[in-house]
């Protein structure tokens, strides 16, 4: 079957799947295949769960005289053209975002704040890869009016992919640092993946928005000639700004339409989240949002998913970011936990992961960095072993089971506690202990 027929069908049936375990009636379901699964194997069984057609790629799971299965050769290849074939027929201004740290946040800044204008559709959660993409796309309809794609990598090329289905009219790149080293191969293969999105937008005649307070940044788009849109805290920035620190949560003033400030209050933990805030009402600018209506969406968006958020139980204050952990965001939300001028502070760090052969040097960073600040500090994970003896104030533990133990036997009560790491720490464990 071509994909102008297939896309009939999901006009008939506009629901995709991939997960029978999370389907809905008359959905059409594509048979994906993993490093550990088979979607094909699932396939009849969507069917009797109420899916109108399913896409598989493996005949041993063909039903003789079932038109409602649909043979092809790749059933994520053709996923992926079905998303691109449906992004043509829209008229809609997709943006797309990655980078190494603040993708998420970004991206749902951007979307509070266009959403105030426009019919806004954006990646849910962290469905920001090879098929997560083409999902969003497939999401949309004819009443959206900007889309907002997150864009995750961690292999040269991926962006790439990513841009030739989204196809992007804007994009930004929140930073680059130091993770998925031994994808990328090296800091400057990370530099390689994600000016992908850069490259593919100069190549289009696309927007360019860009942090100008980020020397590395800067410098691509000088070298690129690419003609980018700035925020920051320059005055020559097409959206101005100036952060008032953060005590623990981020405050900021832009510069109005008429030159005067706006103050915001947000409820972001840490200054690194400026130029998050800023990426978005620098967006929001050039798409007709006004500074007073960008300060009310930021000012209501309040964090989720353990993301730059702050939780109080009845026994200590969590500062939980637990999504993504690696040196550079490591870095910036300690710096951001020691300005924050309070008694009884002390951090829990998980293992940075996929570090290749960079990686006993970062963890000794962060070591040191504990060390000479004299914080309490808990680490977990085999990549922290044997770069500290255990001491009154630093403890090294395996894995979050033999940490979640400790804390059960050694109370931990009225501290203020970063928690920092990345989902396979699985640190939320102990967040619940606390």
């Amino acid at each position: 079957m071509n994909i102008s027929d297939l896309y009939k069908l999901f006009i008939a049936h506009p629901v995709i799947c991939t997960d029978t375990r999370k389907l809905s009636p008359g959905a059409i379901y594509f048979a994906l295949r993993g490093e550990h699964f088979n979607g094909n194997c699932f396939a009849s069984d969507a069917l009797k769960k109420g899916c109108s057609y399913v896409i598989i790629d493996d005949p041993a799971y063909s039903v003789k005289n079932d038109s409602r299965m649909i043979m092809v050769e790749d059933a994520l290849k053709t996923l992926q053209n079905l998303a691109y074939y449906h992004r043509q027929t829209l008229n809609i201004r997709i943006i797309a975002v990655t980078g190494t740290n603040g993708k998420t946040t970004t991206k749902e800044l951007l979307a509070a704040v266009l959403s105030v204008k426009y019919k806004t559709c954006f990646t849910q959660g962290n469905l920001n890869n090879h098929i997560g993409v083409p999902l969003t796309l497939l999401a949309m309809n004819c009443e959206h009016e900007i889309g907002i794609i997150e864009m995750g990598a961690n292999h040269i090329g991926e962006i790439e992919t990513l841009c030739r289905i989204a196809a992007p009219d804007a994009g930004l790149i929140t930073n680059i640092g130091k993770a998925h080293i031994e994808g990328f191969g090296s800091f400057n293969g990370v530099i390689q993946a994600k000016t992908e999105l850069y490259r593919y937008l100069k190549d289009n005649n696309g927007t360019v928005f860009y942090y100008s307070g980020d020397p590395l940044l800067a410098q691509i788009i000088g070298q690129t000639g690419i003609k980018g849109i700035s925020y920051g805290k320059n005055i020559t920035d097409f959206c101005k700004g100036e952060s008032a620190g953060a005590d623990p949560l981020l405050k900021l003033s832009l510069i109005n339409e008429t030159g005067q400030p706006v103050f915001v209050n947000t409820r972001l933990f840490g200054e690194y989240n400026f130029s998050n805030v800023m990426a978005a009402v620098c967006t929001g600018k050039y798409f007709g949002i006004t500074s007073e209506q960008a300060r009310k969406a930021i000012e209501q968006y309040y964090p989720s998913n353990n993301r730059s958020q702050i939780q109080k139980t009845d026994r200590n204050t969590l500062i939980l970011d637990l999504y993504n952990a690696n040196p550079s965001s490591m870095e910036v939300a300690l710096k951001s936990f020691l300005a924050w001028e309070i008694p009884g502070r002390m951090v829990i760090l998980g293992e940075m992961l996929e570090l290749g052969d960079v990686s006993r040097l970062e963890h000794q960073k962060i070591v040191d960095f504990v060390q000479q600040h004299s914080i309490p500090a808990w680490l977990v994970g085999k990549n922290f072993g044997g770069l500290v003896a255990d001491s009154l104030t630093v403890l090294h533990f395996a894995d979050t089971a033999q940490l979640a133990a400790w804390i059960k036997d050694h109370p931990v009560k009225d501290m203020n506690i970063l928690i920092k790491g990345s989902r396979g720490n699985k640190l939320e464990q102990v967040a619940d202990l606390l």
